[in-house]
């Protein structure tokens, strides 16, 4: 459910997600499989997606996403930007995919945040958990650099940078 909830909420936000809130908030209120702290986060986040309209939720994730590249949700870009290596890496990245017989649609880049929380989704959550401790250095960025410009999404991605740190103290 952790990695389900997190998909959506930083996907483009769409008019299903807002009328899906309320389940959200009551799967966050819930807590099945949630620690006290991330329910609290994503209470938090649920208060800011209810105080605006789907227009300015838009407006303000096309702001902060796409016309900033330093908040990129596609993490191989933190890693390579625009380099050659960039390509490489994508492709190890479908062919872990589709070890897990996850194929992908031809316009969907596999580093995108969304989608690996959708991936992770479907794995046990100390598969999840490893998943996710490979990329802490670019979450640690990436949460870095949302929280500098004071961004509601910060936040999230610090849950799925601790998820993965979870693993990594346990090794």
């Amino acid at each position: 459910m952790f990695y389900r909830i997190l998909s959506k909420l930083l996907d483009y936000p769409d008019a299903a997600l807002l009328e899906a809130l309320p389940e959200a908030r009551e799967r966050a209120r819930s807590g099945v499989g949630l620690a006290a702290d991330e329910r609290a986060v994503l209470a938090t986040f649920l208060d800011h997606l209810e105080s605006l309209s789907l227009t300015e939720l838009q407006a303000a994730y096309v702001m902060t996403f796409d016309l900033t590249p330093e908040h990129s949700l596609h993490l191989t870009h933190h890693l390579f930007g625009d380099d050659k290596n960039r390509g490489p890496a994508l492709i190890d990245l479908t062919e872990f995919y589709q070890e897990f017989g996850l194929e992908l649609a031809a316009n969907e880049l596999p580093d995108y945040l969304p989608l690996m929380l959708e991936f992770a989704a479907e794995l046990t959550e100390d598969e999840s958990r490893m998943f996710f401790s490979q990329w802490l250095k670019v979450l640690k960025q990436l949460a870095n650099n949302l929280a500098e410009a004071q961004s509601p999404y910060a936040p999230l991605i610090r849950l799925v940078e601790h998820r993965g740190q979870l693993i990594k103290a346990a090794a």
